[in-house]
């Protein structure tokens, strides 16, 4: 009888330790498996758009997520950035905006990146605030300044060529228009304009504006530089 109870005994024991090492065994698997799949990916360009802002005369790049420390400080190493603040609420990354425009230099402009709904209250404080449009909440692109349609943070060093180069040809249209103005007045006042002089100053200058602003249309030599 002693002998029986004591070889029931080993069977269930046995039956018990096979049973914990199928229930924990698929468990250690599974949690491999998960840390795997969930962890953060970055954007296969984004260390190249970290270069291309800094190129672009962006001054210093910070990071505000809600990820833990770990995650931020590795993205961060990979990518170049100068700072970051992690484990931040919707509210905590109003606060930090706050303190960045604070402590901005005189004639800069803050501009600040994001897709997600918590990030509309950041777009809207920011001095622009640019959306990610594919898989952007609508929140955030109603809140944002421009909306990049394509998701490649790449662009926004591209946007920003495209945007200096526009503004200079303005300048330089603005300048021109005038100066010939000027000059047919000066000309006029001492009697020496002609009837053609006064028409190379009105449509002779429009012509030549024109002509000018059509190169803010060709963009294919800033798109090259901004691959590069």
């Amino acid at each position: 009888m002693k002998y029986f109870r004591g070889l029931k005994i080993s069977l269930v024991a046995k039956l018990v330790l096979a049973f914990v090492l199928v229930a924990v065994i698929p468990m250690l698997v599974a949690s491999k498996i998960t840390t795997e799949l969930i962890a953060d990916v970055v954007k296969p360009h984004s260390a190249q758009a970290i270069r291309g802002l800094k190129d672009a005369g962006v001054r210093k790049t910070v990071m505000l997520t809600g990820d833990a420390e770990p995650v931020a400080k590795a993205v961060s190493a990979e990518l170049g950035l100068d700072e970051y603040h992690a484990g931040l609420l919707p509210g905590d990354k109003v606060d930090q905006i706050e303190t960045l425009l604070a402590a901005k230099r005189p004639k800069e402009n803050l501009a600040f990146v994001g897709d997600g709904i918590n990030d509309a209250p950041v777009l809207s404080r920011a001095d622009v605030g640019i959306a990610m449009g594919a898989l952007g909440s609508d929140a955030a692109i109603e809140a944002a300044d421009v909306v990049l349609m394509d998701d490649a943070p790449a662009k926004i060093a591209l946007a920003m060529r495209i945007a200096r180069r526009t503004l200079r040809i303005v300048y330089q249209n603005i300048v021109f228009a005038l100066a010939i103005k000027f000059a047919c007045l000066v000309l006029g006042a001492i009697g020496m304009a002609s009837m053609w002089t006064a028409i190379f100053a009105d449509v002779g200058v429009m012509v030549l504006a024109v002509l000018n602003a059509t190169r803010a249309l060709y963009t294919k030599d800033l798109a090259k530089k901004n691959e590069q």
